[in-house]
Protein backbone atom coordinates (compact mmCIF):
# COMPACT_ATOMS: atom_id res chain seq x y z
CA UNK A 1 0.00 0.00 0.00
CA UNK A 2 1.06 3.54 -0.74
CA UNK A 3 -0.50 6.72 0.54
CA UNK A 4 -1.22 9.81 -1.53
CA UNK A 5 -2.32 13.13 -0.10
CA UNK A 6 -5.83 12.89 -1.57
CA UNK A 7 -9.29 13.34 -0.09
CA UNK A 8 -12.38 11.74 -1.58
CA UNK A 9 -14.76 14.08 -3.40
CA UNK A 10 -12.25 16.80 -4.20
CA UNK A 11 -11.88 16.62 -7.98
CA UNK A 12 -9.44 19.54 -8.26
CA UNK A 13 -7.22 18.08 -5.55
CA UNK A 14 -7.37 14.66 -7.26
CA UNK A 15 -6.12 16.24 -10.51
CA UNK A 16 -3.38 18.09 -8.64
CA UNK A 17 -2.35 14.88 -6.90
CA UNK A 18 -2.33 13.00 -10.21
CA UNK A 19 -0.03 15.67 -11.69
CA UNK A 20 2.30 15.44 -8.70
CA UNK A 21 2.42 11.65 -8.87
CA UNK A 22 3.04 11.80 -12.63
CA UNK A 23 6.20 13.81 -12.03
CA UNK A 24 7.25 11.43 -9.26
CA UNK A 25 6.89 8.19 -11.22
CA UNK A 26 7.73 9.27 -14.79
CA UNK A 27 11.50 8.63 -14.43
CA UNK A 28 10.81 5.06 -13.28
CA UNK A 29 8.44 4.43 -16.19
CA UNK A 30 11.01 5.84 -18.64
CA UNK A 31 13.72 3.62 -17.12
CA UNK A 32 11.62 0.64 -18.26
CA UNK A 33 11.56 2.08 -21.82
CA UNK A 34 7.86 2.84 -21.49
CA UNK A 35 5.79 6.00 -21.94
CA UNK A 36 3.64 7.37 -19.10
CA UNK A 37 0.26 7.83 -20.78
CA UNK A 38 -1.98 8.79 -17.87
CA UNK A 39 -2.26 8.91 -14.06
CA UNK A 40 -5.59 9.13 -12.28
CA UNK A 41 -6.39 9.22 -8.58
CA UNK A 42 -9.93 8.24 -7.62
CA UNK A 43 -11.91 7.00 -4.61
CA UNK A 44 -11.92 3.25 -3.96
CA UNK A 45 -14.13 2.44 -1.00
CA UNK A 46 -12.66 4.12 2.07
CA UNK A 47 -9.30 4.51 0.38
CA UNK A 48 -8.09 5.67 -3.03
CA UNK A 49 -6.78 4.02 -6.19
CA UNK A 50 -3.95 5.32 -8.34
CA UNK A 51 -4.43 4.17 -11.92
CA UNK A 52 -1.31 4.33 -14.09
CA UNK A 53 -1.46 3.70 -17.84
CA UNK A 54 1.83 3.02 -19.63
CA UNK A 55 2.49 2.47 -23.32
CA UNK A 56 5.37 1.61 -25.62
CA UNK A 57 7.29 4.50 -27.19
CA UNK A 58 5.55 5.75 -30.34
CA UNK A 59 8.25 4.41 -32.67
CA UNK A 60 7.60 0.83 -31.51
CA UNK A 61 4.84 -1.52 -32.65
CA UNK A 62 3.00 -4.18 -30.68
CA UNK A 63 1.68 -4.05 -27.13
CA UNK A 64 3.11 -3.74 -23.64
CA UNK A 65 3.67 -7.29 -22.34
CA UNK A 66 2.29 -8.58 -19.06
CA UNK A 67 5.88 -9.11 -17.84
CA UNK A 68 6.69 -5.45 -18.51
CA UNK A 69 3.53 -4.38 -16.64
CA UNK A 70 4.52 -6.56 -13.68
CA UNK A 71 8.08 -5.25 -13.57
CA UNK A 72 7.19 -1.55 -13.78
CA UNK A 73 4.37 -2.04 -11.26
CA UNK A 74 6.80 -3.53 -8.73
CA UNK A 75 9.23 -0.63 -9.11
CA UNK A 76 6.46 1.99 -8.99
CA UNK A 77 5.18 0.51 -5.73
CA UNK A 78 8.64 1.01 -4.18
CA UNK A 79 8.80 4.61 -5.43
CA UNK A 80 5.36 5.43 -4.09
CA UNK A 81 6.04 3.77 -0.73
CA UNK A 82 8.92 6.23 -0.32
CA UNK A 83 6.87 9.25 -1.40
CA UNK A 84 7.86 12.03 1.05
CA UNK A 85 4.52 13.82 0.60
CA UNK A 86 2.34 10.78 1.28
CA UNK A 87 -0.35 11.03 3.94
CA UNK A 88 -1.63 8.28 6.20
CA UNK A 89 -4.38 7.44 3.70
CA UNK A 90 -3.95 4.03 2.06
CA UNK A 91 -4.36 3.55 -1.66
CA UNK A 92 -3.83 0.81 -4.22
CA UNK A 93 -1.74 0.97 -7.36
CA UNK A 94 -3.17 -0.29 -10.65
CA UNK A 95 -0.87 -0.37 -13.69
CA UNK A 96 -2.16 -1.24 -17.17
CA UNK A 97 -1.66 -0.50 -20.87
CA UNK A 98 -4.14 1.44 -23.01
CA UNK A 99 -5.31 -1.55 -25.07
CA UNK A 100 -6.43 -1.49 -28.66
CA UNK A 101 -9.77 0.17 -27.97
CA UNK A 102 -8.45 3.43 -26.53
CA UNK A 103 -9.55 6.51 -28.51
CA UNK A 104 -6.93 7.97 -30.85
CA UNK A 105 -6.79 11.52 -29.55
CA UNK A 106 -3.13 12.55 -29.92
CA UNK A 107 -0.62 12.34 -32.78
CA UNK A 108 1.42 9.79 -30.80
CA UNK A 109 -1.67 7.55 -30.56
CA UNK A 110 -2.00 7.63 -34.35
CA UNK A 111 1.71 6.88 -34.79
CA UNK A 112 1.37 3.86 -32.47
CA UNK A 113 -1.53 2.65 -34.64
CA UNK A 114 0.33 2.70 -37.97
CA UNK A 115 -0.49 -0.39 -40.01
CA UNK A 116 -3.79 -0.96 -38.18
CA UNK A 117 -7.34 -0.67 -39.47
CA UNK A 118 -8.93 2.50 -38.10
CA UNK A 119 -12.23 4.35 -38.27
CA UNK A 120 -11.94 8.13 -38.41
CA UNK A 121 -14.85 10.46 -37.64
CA UNK A 122 -14.49 13.72 -39.58
CA UNK A 123 -16.02 17.13 -39.00
CA UNK A 124 -17.03 17.76 -42.63
CA UNK A 125 -18.13 14.31 -43.88
CA UNK A 126 -19.01 10.79 -42.86
CA UNK A 127 -16.53 8.41 -41.19
CA UNK A 128 -13.61 6.90 -43.10
CA UNK A 129 -12.49 3.32 -42.38
CA UNK A 130 -9.27 1.91 -43.70
CA UNK A 131 -5.62 1.02 -43.16
CA UNK A 132 -3.55 3.72 -41.43
CA UNK A 133 -0.47 4.10 -43.63
CA UNK A 134 1.36 7.22 -42.48
CA UNK A 135 1.28 9.93 -39.82
CA UNK A 136 2.93 13.32 -40.32
CA UNK A 137 2.88 16.72 -38.61
CA UNK A 138 -0.41 17.78 -40.21
CA UNK A 139 -2.47 14.58 -40.21
CA UNK A 140 -2.78 10.95 -41.25
CA UNK A 141 -2.86 8.98 -44.50
CA UNK A 142 -5.47 6.22 -44.73
CA UNK A 143 -6.22 3.74 -47.51
CA UNK A 144 -10.04 3.48 -47.34
CA UNK A 145 -11.63 0.03 -47.46
CA UNK A 146 -15.28 -0.77 -48.09
CA UNK A 147 -16.90 -4.14 -47.57
CA UNK A 148 -18.61 -5.24 -50.80
CA UNK A 149 -20.23 -8.55 -49.81
CA UNK A 150 -19.79 -10.86 -46.86
CA UNK A 151 -16.93 -13.28 -47.47
CA UNK A 152 -15.35 -11.13 -50.19
CA UNK A 153 -12.22 -9.04 -49.89
CA UNK A 154 -12.99 -5.39 -49.17
CA UNK A 155 -12.66 -2.86 -51.97
CA UNK A 156 -9.60 -0.66 -51.47
CA UNK A 157 -9.56 3.00 -52.41
CA UNK A 158 -6.73 5.40 -53.09
CA UNK A 159 -4.85 6.73 -50.03
CA UNK A 160 -6.30 9.95 -48.61
CA UNK A 161 -4.67 12.48 -46.30
CA UNK A 162 -6.84 13.63 -43.39
CA UNK A 163 -5.87 16.78 -41.48
CA UNK A 164 -5.77 16.59 -37.68
CA UNK A 165 -7.91 19.74 -37.54
CA UNK A 166 -10.72 17.93 -39.38
CA UNK A 167 -10.59 14.75 -37.28
CA UNK A 168 -13.23 14.60 -34.54
CA UNK A 169 -12.17 11.22 -33.16
CA UNK A 170 -10.66 7.92 -34.20
CA UNK A 171 -10.27 4.38 -33.01
CA UNK A 172 -8.56 1.14 -33.99
CA UNK A 173 -10.76 -1.56 -35.52
CA UNK A 174 -10.02 -4.99 -34.06
CA UNK A 175 -9.01 -7.55 -36.70
CA UNK A 176 -8.68 -11.27 -36.16
CA UNK A 177 -7.19 -12.08 -39.54
CA UNK A 178 -3.63 -12.27 -40.76
CA UNK A 179 -2.61 -9.06 -42.53
CA UNK A 180 -0.06 -8.53 -45.25
CA UNK A 181 -1.98 -9.50 -48.39
CA UNK A 182 -2.40 -5.92 -49.61
CA UNK A 183 1.13 -4.64 -49.20
CA UNK A 184 0.05 -2.07 -46.61
CA UNK A 185 1.16 -4.14 -43.60
CA UNK A 186 4.27 -6.34 -43.48
CA UNK A 187 3.54 -10.03 -43.90
CA UNK A 188 3.60 -11.81 -40.56
CA UNK A 189 2.13 -8.83 -38.73
CA UNK A 190 -0.92 -9.79 -36.70
CA UNK A 191 -3.29 -6.94 -36.17
CA UNK A 192 -4.45 -7.90 -32.70
CA UNK A 193 -2.91 -9.53 -29.68
CA UNK A 194 -4.18 -10.79 -26.30
CA UNK A 195 -2.50 -7.90 -24.50
CA UNK A 196 -4.25 -5.32 -26.69
CA UNK A 197 -7.76 -6.73 -26.73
Amino acid sequence: MVRPNHHQGDGAQARSEADRLSELIEPTVSAHRLYLEHVQVKPAGGNSAVEVIVDLPEEETGAVTLDAISEVSSDLSKVLDQDPEASARDYTLEVSSPGALRPLTEPRHWRRARGRMVTVALADQGPVSGRLLEVDESGITVRPEKTVKKGMKPKKGEPVHLEFGNIRKGQVDIEFTHAGDDGDVPAGHFTSSPEEA
